[in-house]
């Protein structure tokens, strides 16, 4: 990272970067909320579109059409698989901006350990108390009117307990809001009785939440002591790695790895997630950087043309298709030699960058490169890529490919100015709890109370076209909700 951090090359002449005075940088990565949205919005999409009538590629790997039984030795990637990494990619790029704007604000140590461990207890709690106002939750069999109701005042008793209050309030009446809704709605949980015949429970929560509310923490620890000695951050992976191997044998590393003193919110096996999540935080080093040091007058040094550009977004567009094509196919070793020589071909296309933006992407392509090409040699490993349980395969991969969408993304919306065309996906990426509570705490409760249900299922069930519609239209009421919201500045503090 020496000639990114250090210096840039602009036709010749040298800009030592150490010689600028860092300042405090509020500019947003719109690339990487626009990737963040992509990865919610598809959760959605993933999760309303009609079961069993849609082609096997439309749905997890590991749980065809027509049962969708959860197969364990169905090894595959589809376009499902990816929601998940892609987003906790993000977050493991958020992390790194997060924190290093606060540091560049003066917070010293213990004040940054501290905002990581609230931002833990905040998704946790969401985890907690999401799960709990679900309808599938609440009452997953019977189709009675109250579990809906149930549901939408949940979510506003949810959006009251997590909202960012805009400054310009009282202070007095920010506290006295926050304190009103979450007592409200420890009592709202409290008194709602369950089907396993128990109320509030801190084991009933979204294990996806969950999962992400370690790796907030653990990523961001993570980034806090390694920031600025990137191997030993890399070196982490590396006994993460040992450890994940030796917990399948007998001895002292699988008692701890199966030991937990609060396995309701914590287990070791969740750090497995971190060979997404670091690799997340390597890129938002790099897109700090190019943050803090760009400027309009930069573009003038480009030594790409926009040809260069574009074949090099569509390029990354295809590696992506290609690797969901020819692993679901399984035909891997072709896939593996077709993806190869397509990034060796990638790097012709990075090479002699001439400025800040040019110098990032040559970067993020060479990270990507290696992800990439590390996932596919670990394919035949624990029996082909896999997402559950998740293989070092589908960790490498769905990183690699992760960075190669955010390359897309940043041509297309920094080189090309086209971020209005993505602005909807921009708009849920700053905003993505409400987008993954907004199907079932918000449309399905209106759809039902509405009686609208029967209607759409039964037209939506006939074909393929139609089941995939349903999913479509829900996902972009869902998106539209959240874009409101975003415009209103009205964003949940996780």
């Amino acid at each position: 990272m020496d000639n990114f951090d250090d210096r840039v090359s602009r036709n010749g002449n040298i800009t030592t970067l150490q010689n600028i005075s860092p300042v405090v940088v509020t500019k947003r990565a719109d690339a990487l909320d626009a990737l963040r949205g992509i990865a919610v919005l598809a959760m959605v999409l993933s999760g309303t579109i009609a079961r069993k009538i849609l082609p096997a590629w439309m749905y997890h790997a590991q749980e065809p059409p027509l049962t969708h039984t959860f197969n364990p030795k169905l090894a595959g990637l589809t376009w499902v698989d990816l929601v998940f990494p892609f987003f906790l990619f993000t977050m493991g790029a958020a992390i790194s901006l997060a924190l290093s704007r606060r540091i560049a604000k003066g917070w010293d140590t213990k004040k940054v350990i501290f905002s990581i461990l609230q931002r833990g207890f905040l998704l946790a709690s969401f985890a907690i108390f999401l799960q709990h106002i679900r309808p599938t939750v609440i009452n997953p069999n019977e189709p009675i009117t109250q579990k809906w109701w149930l549901a939408l005042a949940g979510f506003f008793i949810l959006f009251w307990m997590f909202v960012r209050l805009p400054l310009s309030w009282f202070s007095w009446l920010r506290k006295l809001i926050f304190v009103a809704a979450w007592t409200l709605g420890f009592i709202f949980v409290s008194n709602i009785i369950y089907p396993d015949g128990k109320g509030f429970s801190l084991e009933r929560s979204d294990i996806i939440l969950v999962v992400l509310a370690n790796m907030a923490v653990f990523g961001s620890l993570i980034w806090l002591f390694t920031r600025s000695n990137i191997w030993l951050r890399l070196g982490f992976l590396g006994l993460l790695f040992a450890m994940r191997l030796s917990a399948g044998a007998d001895g002292w590393i699988k008692l701890i790895w199966l030991s937990s003193p609060a396995p309701w919110i914590f287990q070791f096996d969740y750090l497995k997630y971190l060979f997404i999540v670091i690799p997340g935080t390597i890129v938002g080093d790099l897109l700090h950087r190019w943050i803090e040091y760009s400027s309009p007058e930069d573009a003038s040094y480009s030594r790409w043309n926009s040809w260069r550009y574009f074949i090099l977004m569509i390029l990354m567009l295809a590696i992506n298709i290609i690797l969901l094509i020819g692993l679901q196919g399984r035909w891997v070793w072709q896939t593996a030699l077709l993806s190869f020589v397509l990034c060796l071909w990638g790097l012709l296309l990075v090479k002699n960058p001439g400025n800040i933006t040019e110098n990032l992407l040559n970067r993020l392509y060479i990270w990507g490169f290696y992800w990439l090409m590390l996932g596919l040699v670990f394919e035949p490993y624990e029996g082909g890529i896999k997402k559950d349980s998740a293989t070092m395969s589908y960790f490498f991969v769905t990183a690699g490919l992760a960075i190669f969408m955010l390359i897309a993304l940043m041509i297309f919306v920094d080189y090309f100015k086209k971020k209005a065309w993505v602005q909807l996906f921009i708009d849920n990426g700053v905003n993505p709890m409400i987008g993954y509570a907004g199907f079932a705490n918000i449309v399905w409760p209106i759809v039902v109370l509405n009686e609208w249900e029967s209607r759409i299922i039964e037209m939506t069930s006939r074909d393929a076209i139609g089941g995939f519609m349903r999913g479509f239209i829900y996902t972009f009421l869902v998106a539209l909700i959240v874009m409101i919201f975003s415009r209103l500045k009205l964003f949940l503090r996780t």
